[in-house]
């Protein structure tokens, strides 16, 4: 007799039709008590599978004679990570991605570079030093004579342009603008770098998962493909059976190997953004659940829209910025001038103002095209408003599908296919089913739970992406 583990603990031995050669009774029903040796008592009723009790089943040959089925189906057994030198938990990962990704480093110098230039930002320009000859005599009697005249000397001085307090004050406000700005860029790029990292350890998490249930199951279904020959030798099955194991095994190797690829994908993108050579999912998944109401309540902190909030500040510094053109800018000078002893030195003081008096053809046009500039970030971060809600609203959508899929797999389906396992196994022992029959049901179960584990997967990938992209910092 045969044994299957099916499901968590559960044992199941495949029966086959058995006859009391004795008593020439027909095949004894499922649901009844039958043995098959002398001493040794064997009931077919199935089991729950997560209570880990046995459903055994025996194939006993036509008269007595003990045929080769099928043995252990370890198929559904709690599923441990691979062992790794590194193991890593979600918010470990979380953590090592906020700190040690080297765009966040590139990010947060351009918030110190956008705080450095600020102190800069509305002062005066540099003082000029002015300096040269005054009235030096080229023609005349005293032509190329520097101290024959007495308005010829060497002059130095100082001048200071004053800007007008309104410009001054713009680009005050445009550098303050440009902090918010870099300091968005630098919330959007650590959200970002959260969020791949969470993907990342969770593909890793599952995939790691998949691939252990997929390993048992090849291990575990060894014996079944192994007992399809036995059953044609036997002639209890078609030729043709045999070749059903083959296909079947190729099928779930084929899985295997891409499951080893998405194993090593994970990893790679896991170690891109924390760091760890050889990183390793342990511990749980995060929570599953998400609070839609709190997300879209919370939309309008995202950095997304404070980014946008940061670039319209600044478009509104540019538009006071080129208002103050209209404000006359002072500039003012005073120098010294060496003359012959003669003659004496001399003291000069004076300013200077531009004015603005052709303000239509130079200030307004760049007025008119600044506010211009200003109310398109303004129209652009209302349509940023609208996208992230509307995308929002549309992953939230993707995200009840797939969860809806996810508990339909695991209470509709992998039942299901566990009962429809359950009934071929019966049909085996009453003689209406062959082998490959069997072979078929329970890689059917299998193929159903790993598509189960596979829809689990998803429904986390998109509630950890969903919330750290759209949580806000204060929530």
């Amino acid at each position: 007799m045969a044994r299957a583990r099916v499901g968590g603990d559960r044992t199941t031995s495949i029966p086959r039709r058995t006859k009391v050669i004795d008593a020439g009774l027909e095949d004894i029903p499922m649901n009844s008590g039958y043995r098959t040796a002398p001493g040794r008592h064997m009931s077919s009723a199935a089991v729950d599978p997560d209570r880990g009790k046995s459903l055994r089943l025996a194939r006993i040959a036509p008269r007595g004679t003990v045929a080769a089925a099928a043995a252990a189906i370890g198929l559904f057994a709690a599923i441990g990570m691979p062992a790794a030198a590194e193991p890593m938990t979600f918010d470990e990962a979380l953590a090592l991605a906020a700190t040690t990704a080297p765009q966040l480093r590139a990010s947060a110098l351009g918030v110190e570079a956008a705080s450095a230039a600020s102190a800069a930002a509305g002062r005066l320009p540099d003082p000029q030093l002015r300096f040269g000859i005054d009235n030096l005599p080229v023609s005349g009697p005293m032509a190329g004579r520097f101290g024959d005249d007495e308005m010829t000397m060497a002059r130095i001085g100082l001048m200071q342009e004053v800007p007008s307090r309104a410009r001054r004050r713009a680009e005050r406000a445009m550098a303050e603008a440009d902090i918010d700005v870099a300091a968005a860029a630098d919330a959007i790029a650590r959200r970002e770098a959260r969020v791949a990292a969470g993907v990342a350890w969770l593909d890793l998490h599952y995939a790691g998962r998949r691939l252990a249930t997929l390993e048992e199951v090849l291990s575990a279904l060894e014996p079944l493909w192994e007992a399809a020959p036995t059953g044609v030798a036997a002639g209890t099955d078609r030729p043709a059976g045999a070749l059903t194991p083959v296909l079947l095994q190729a099928a779930l190797q084929d899985r295997h190997s891409r499951l080893m690829a998405d194993v090593a994908r994970a990893r790679a993108e896991l170690t891109r953004w924390t760091g760890d050579a050889d990183p390793a999912a342990s511990g749980p998944a995060p929570d599953l659940e998400i609070d839609p109401a709190g997300l879209r309540a919370g939309l309008e902190r995202l950095p997304t829209l404070q980014a946008w909030r940061a670039a319209g500040s600044r478009a509104d510094a540019e538009v006071a910025l080129a208002r103050s053109g209209r404000r006359p800018d002072w500039a003012f000078e005073v120098s010294y001038g060496r003359r012959d002893p003669m003659f004496g030195d001399m003291l000069s003081v004076g300013a200077s103002v531009r004015l603005p008096l052709f303000a239509n053809q130079r200030q307004e046009p760049l007025i008119a095209a600044r506010s211009a500039d200003a109310l398109g970030v303004r129209l652009e971060r209302e349509a940023a408003a609208r996208e992230l809600r509307a995308s929002l609203d549309a992953d939230l959508a993707d995200l009840a599908a797939r969860r809806d899929q996810w508990v339909r797999s695991r209470d509709v389906i992998v039942p299901a296919a566990r009962q429809q396992a359950d009934l071929e196994t019966a049909s085996y022992a009453a003689g209406r089913a062959g082998l490959a029959d069997v072979l078929n049901a329970f890689t059917a179960l299998a193929d159903a739970r790993l598509e189960a584990l596979d829809r689990e997967a998803a429904v986390a990938r998109d509630t950890v992406r969903i919330t750290l992209a759209y949580r806000s910092d204060d929530q």
